[in-house]
């Protein structure tokens, strides 16, 4: 069966208390579920990843940004996610601080979390097992990763670059 391919930027903001930006969404996919802002490009005009994450930022949480407030932390495959499509995303850390809340919109409400508190939220499966892990390893860093998204729900995860940060001692 030949699935879409869709291509996304999630953007992984913070407040100044280093807490992380989290939408619960109210649409598919992932509808009740946590997970960063962002949103599929617009591959029709040819929008680069940049591009697509400063504007998901300016429609989401009324940020203006511009691609140097971005690090690219990560990039990744997902194919064959929940049977529906392929997915190619772009893991983006914005770099300036949030100072509020963004609004509730259409796509759902925001909340900021510590790190610890993530492992008590229901965030979608992909995201606890590996994305989450590889971002904080990664954080500051960069990482490339694929997952094959099995029929039984399984899934099979392939790393594919990892340059973690130097960390001060």
């Amino acid at each position: 069966m030949v699935l879409p391919y869709k291509i996304a930027t999630l953007l992984y903001c913070f407040n100044e208390r280093d807490e992380v930006l989290l939408l619960e969404r109210a649409q598919e996919p992932n509808r009740g579920l946590w997970s960063p802002c962002g949103g599929k490009l617009h591959t029709e005009t040819g929008e680069s990843p940049y591009a697509c994450a400063c504007r998901e930022a300016r429609e989401e949480i009324a940020l203006e940004i511009k691609p140097a407030d971005l690090h690219l932390t990560g990039l990744i495959a997902e194919q064959g996610y929940q049977g529906q499509a392929h997915w190619l995303m772009f893991l983006f850390e914005v770099k300036p601080r949030l100072k509020a809340l963004p609004a509730a919109h259409r796509e759902g409400s925001f909340r900021f979390f510590s790190r610890a508190a993530l492992a008590s939220l229901n965030l979608p499966q992909t995201d606890r097992e590996q994305i989450w892990p590889l971002f904080w390893r990664h954080r500051g860093g960069f990482f490339a990763a694929s997952c094959h998204c099995l029929p039984d729900g399984r899934n099979e995860w392939t790393p594919e670059e990892s340059n973690e940060p130097t960390r001060a001692s």
